[in-house]
Parts: C-alpha cells; structure tokens; sequence
C-alpha cells in the first residue's frame, strides 16, 4: 500500500540494541530507516503522540516520546503506530471556563476525546489544554466525557490535585447534571437503576420541555453513578434514546450531533476548600 494512501496504518516495533546505540542514531533517523515514510510525516506522527518508547517489550510502561533525540537504553522497545485517517482528523478546539491553577474548567465540543490513544493524541483534550498552556502545566484526566457529548469538563494540573479531584468523583461528591434532547415525550420525573456491565447505575430525569412538532423532549439527568455511556443506555432502554445516538438510539450520518451536554458541575474545591458552580 503506498504511504500516501488515506488507510495507510503501521505498527512498527523496533528492539533497541547495543549496536543501535553506538551508532548514536536518533529517534526520527531510527524510524526513518525502518520505513517508507518521509522524516516530516514521521516527525508529524510523533508530536502527534503515535511515537512511544518502552523499557522492554512490555507495552505497560510504554511512554510517548515527540523529541527526536529522547535518550534511547538497549533493551528499550520503540513503537510507532501510524494511522494516516486519525493523524489527519482536526477538531474544535476546547474552550477555557476557568483556571485555578491546580485544576482547570473546559467545555469540551462535540467530537474532541478525553483522552489519546496509542494512534495520537492531538485530539484529546488533555493534549489541547496542554498546548493552551504553552506547555507551562501538565493534563491529568480525572473523569471522562464522551466523544460524541459536550460540555464542562474538569482537567488537573498536578498529581495531588488530580489524586484528589478523582477521590471527588469516586466517591460521588462531584454534582453533575446533563441536559439531553430524546426521543418522544417524557412526562414525568423518574429514576433509573439499570445496573450497566454488572454495576449499580443509577439516573434521575426530568423533563424540561416538550417539542411537539419534532416529537421530541429537552430533559434533565442527574447521575449518581458514572458508568461508560450510562445516560445514553438508560434513556434507549426506556424508550427514549438521545436525539443524534448512533450508537444506541440508530441514528445515521444525516442526524444531528449526539444532543447531549453535561451542563452543570459542582464540587467543594479540594484546594481552597470554597464551594465551586460552573454551567455551560
């Protein structure tokens, strides 16, 4: 397949030996050499976080490296995992709602993830709050929204804030509250407890609006719990699955973006101590 074509994926390992290391060879000539593609599509790929180093074969420890001259041992793994179609995809980027320098405040759009993968990460919000920053701080995620959602999302700054912003949110002291637009009429308030995976979940709706001429209805959802996708399984599971829900609700490429927002935090500050409230 020729390295210009749009499905292009590589996954490359490459065993670092002595005899690598006397030859004082730099990352990007390293990959170069083991590749068709060109040093400034490789050199792309690494700031684009798809470049990573390991101590040994094992992928656990595995770092992403972007300097070419990163210092490389014998007995290193260096990876590189090439997929031309996600090193090409843009997005909107974040936008910054608050800064308490431990931590920071973001509305996340539609089609930014919370996190990279081992493909990239110049998609992520972690990355992008990074880049704001001038790379002055570091991101640490401390809970997740989904790539198809929108809305406030909290990002840490250092590990003792980001220890205690994901204590918050484990141990339920973190307000949430989303704002859906679904299928049909929802005309009471109502409580899901759908276990989700095995899991206690639990949801609370209330309606807020109904759109007659759409058949559709604006809710309100409140979480106890924060199971991977649990607001869009429990809204499906009785019927009124979100307006845009590829996933769930069978919606196609000719609907809307998933109408899903998770409008509201609230949380004690574990820094000052001061009760915190931000709205999208």
């Amino acid at each position: 397949m020729p390295v210009d074509d749009k499905n292009t994926i590589i996954e490359l390992h490459i065993d670092i030996t002595e005899a690598i290391i006397e030859q004082k060879i730099n990352v990007l000539e390293l990959l170069a050499s083991h590749t068709d593609l060109s040093k400034q599509k490789l050199k792309d790929a690494m700031n684009k976080g798809a470049v990573w180093l390991s101590s040994s074969a094992s992928a656990k420890n595995a770092k992403v490296i972007r300097r070419k001259k990163a210092k490389l041992q014998a007995g290193n793994q260096l990876s590189l995992h090439y997929n031309k179609s996600v090193l090409e995809q843009e997005v909107t980027e974040p936008k910054l709602v608050d800064d308490q320098a431990d931590y920071s405040v973001w509305y996340k759009p539609y089609g930014l993830w919370s996190q990279g993968s081992k493909w990239g990460d110049h998609c992520s919000i972690g990355r992008l709050v990074e880049q704001y920053f001038d790379f002055g701080r570091q991101s640490y995620i401390v809970h997740r929204l989904d790539r198809a959602a929108n809305g406030l999302m909290l990002i840490a700054h250092n590990k003792k804030a980001a220890h205690k912003l994901a204590e918050m949110f484990a141990k339920r002291k973190v307000q949430k509250v989303y704002h859906a637009t679904v299928m049909g009429k929802l005309i009471d308030k109502q409580t899901i407890n759908l276990d989700i995976d095995g899991k206690t979940a639990i949801s609370h709706l209330a309606p807020l609006e109904y759109l007659n001429e759409l058949d559709q209805s604006r809710v309100e959802v409140i979480i106890e719990t924060g199971r991977k996708h649990q607001i869009r399984k429990h809204l499906a599971a009785i019927g009124h699955s979100i307006v845009g829900d590829r996933l769930y609700g069978g919606a196609d490429d000719s609907c809307p973006d998933l109408q899903l927002t998770a409008k509201q935090l609230g949380f004690i500050c574990p820094v000052s101590g001061e009760q915190r409230a931000y709205q999208a």
